[in-house]
């Protein structure tokens, strides 16, 4: 590709006027005019034009609409002062009943046709390079003098009448310490198509190898680099093609319209509106994005179950930003399985202490509102005790249906993965995210402990090796809560526990999750997960790269709101385990009686507190 300096600070109506009298040899406009915005172009039949429009507004991520002319008008006043559409892209495409037929460097052969057709021009991701650029962010493809990458992708847009297809995207190597500096400079650019769809592995979106593009050139990524991906315009052209009208045109991909509008700074104001970015996974590399308002929020959850009212020492058990991680990495699962139950009372039937199955039953709630599938798995001599419960709490109004039960035996040495995958391929896991509360987990020695030492391993079925299972399939992520750090997924602080915690060195679990929500009693836990994936649902910025920028935002808030727990709701669900013969595991100094049932002092505090955070 030619491309000097004086190229790149050529105003737009000079950079036009070079390309109409085809005076320069180029093969994109990446990189030219700087500052200014550029635009996909798609030209319909005028009977096409409004399903097209109401297209674009049902996808505005990939198909900003800057402007749409009237039948056979070849200018466009609001974005240049003087323009030819039929001249003024470097390159066109055309496509008769959805194929290409060929590329031109002009439209005039086809003046005739034009009197009848609409011409729409798009944002594009070319008008925020200088935008990233200022931020000290290389472009790698004006580096290396190429196209920019496009490849199609494995989302449907929303569909619109004929209008179908699949989401296009951009693809920019960006050095990792620079990612969220890159999703700040295009974030509030929406007519450029704003902040990233996706960062990191392209496999997630449906992208088998980086190196072959379905549109534009192949761009190479530097060490520390990571992949991401803006929606693009050339949806429009994937539209364009699955329609199948009988003429249409657009630009050629990389070679778009210069306009004479400036690509103004924009001020991000309040923390609503400010973006950040985390790490959820590794395997496959996965990062998501959330405002700065919604993450404090979640800080804010974090540190009200954080307190020790037990003063055992799960202060230094703490690991910052875990809860925000884990809800962050639940949002994105589509189906969930959790897992509960600590046998304390070995001398009764039934053992179970009632911390435990009311934050595991917060969290199904929230996850059957959010429309994801939610299991939950448990010791096969609970099966009929976990049944009543969970039927319980649909009659209660705390679960819309009931939740599906599974129970977990070891076998062999593939159960496991038998287990969580289908047919034990890890390529198909049944479940994304597993989350464990209150379960009892194993110590070092294979054994499972109470706080006092008690091995309880003969009430214990090993799901502990479905966690460790999980390390090994690449998209399943975990998340342990605790309050003590015998619990199941605790492993990760293990060392903390062994150390701070009364009889440590024996109870302490050895089996790690991804993340370790720390909590001075479980249920609390639970209680601020289902919180927090209520402030992630309501939070437009992660919302909107949950969709990758198609279709629209969800207006469910009313029933999420209903899904969040109560006060009233966990005094329903304890009397009704009282009268299942589940009891209180904590000291009887964190108790009080409320109707005649044992229910801690703190607790409705607690869940007060966490809703006033949630409603703030």
């Amino acid at each position: 590709m030619l491309l000097t300096g004086g190229l790149k600070s050529l105003l737009p109506h000079v950079l036009r006027r070079i390309i109409r009298f085809n005076r320069l040899s180029i093969s994109n406009t990446s990189g030219m005019a700087e500052g200014y915005k550029q635009a996909n172009v798609v030209i319909l039949h005028k009977s096409l034009a409004d399903d097209f429009e109401k297209f674009c507004h049902a996808n505005n991520g990939p198909l900003p609409l800057l402007y749409r002319s009237k039948p056979g008008d070849w200018k466009c006043p609001s974005l240049s002062s003087d323009s030819d559409i039929r001249t003024d892209c470097p390159q066109y495409r055309v496509y008769e009943h959805g194929a290409f037929t060929g590329s031109v460097k002009s439209l005039k052969e086809y003046s005739e046709q034009l009197k009848d057709m609409v011409t729409f021009y798009l944002g594009c991701s070319f008008s925020f390079e200088k935008a990233i650029q200022n931020a000290g962010i290389p472009i790698r493809n004006v580096e290396q003098e190429c196209n920019v990458s496009m490849y199609k992708t494995a989302v449907p847009c929303y569909s619109i009448s004929t209008f179908c297809c699949n989401l296009v995207v951009t693809m920019r190597p960006i050095p990792e310490g620079k990612l969220e500096a890159a999703v700040l400079a295009t974030s509030e650019l929406k007519e450029a198509h704003g902040a990233p769809i996706h960062i990191g592995d392209p496999g997630l979106l449906g992208i088998q190898d980086l190196s072959k593009p379905d549109y534009g050139d192949p761009v190479h990524l530097h060490p520390g680099d990571i992949p991401v991906f803006w929606a693009c315009g050339v949806t429009g052209v994937e539209a364009v093609i699955n329609c199948r009208s009988p003429l249409a045109f657009t630009h050629s991909p990389g070679c778009m319209f210069i306009t004479d509008l400036k690509n103004d700074s924009v001020t991000v104001g309040s923390s609503r509106e400010v973006p950040q970015v985390y790490c959820i996974s590794q395997d496959p590399l996965h990062y998501s994005m959330v405002s700065a308002e919604a993450v404090q929020k979640i800080k804010n959850l974090e540190n009200l179950i954080g307190i020790d009212p037990g003063e055992r020492g799960i202060i230094h058990l703490h690991r910052p930003d875990e809860l925000l991680k884990a809800c962050l990495a639940i949002s994105h699962a589509r189906s969930v399985l959790i897992t509960t139950g600590f046998p304390t009372h070995f001398s009764y039937e039934p053992p179970e202490e009632n911390d435990g199955p009311p934050g595991a039953l917060a969290i199904a709630a929230m996850l059957q509102a959010l429309e994801k599938d939610v299991a939950i798995v448990t010791d096969q001599r609970a099966m009929d005790l976990n049944k009543k419960i969970i039927d319980d709490a649909v009659q209660l109004g705390i679960l819309k249906r009931p939740v599906p039960l599974l129970s977990y035996r070891r076998e062999n040495a593939d159960s496991a993965l038998m287990f969580l995958c289908e047919n034990g391929n890890p390529g198909r896991p049944r479940f994304d995210h597993l989350i464990a509360i209150e379960r009892a987990g194993m110590a070092a020695d294979g054994n499972y402990y109470n706080a006092r030492k008690v091995n309880i391993k003969h009430l214990v079925d090993p799901i502990d090796d479905l966690f460790l299972a999980a390390q090994t399939i690449p998209g399943v992520t975990t998340t342990g809560v605790g309050d003590g750090g015998n619990e199941l997924g605790m492993g990760k602080v293990k060392e903390a526990v062994k150390k701070h915690i009364k009889n440590g060195d024996i109870i302490a679990c050895d089996v790690e999750a991804d993340f370790t929500v720390v909590a001075g009693v479980s249920n609390w836990g639970g209680y601020a997960i289902a919180c927090a994936l209520y402030i992630l649902s309501t939070c437009e910025i992660h919302d909107r790269y949950l969709r990758k920028a198609v279709g629209f935002p969800q207006l469910l808030k009313m029933v999420w709101l209903s899904a969040l727990p109560s006060v009233t709701k966990e005094e329903k669900l304890l009397k009704a385990l009282v009268q299942h013969g589940v009891r209180s595991g904590k000291t009887a100094s964190l108790e009080m009686e409320v109707d005649g049932l044992p229910f801690y002092d703190t607790h409705s505090l607690m869940i007060e507190k966490l809703l006033q955070e949630v409603q703030q």
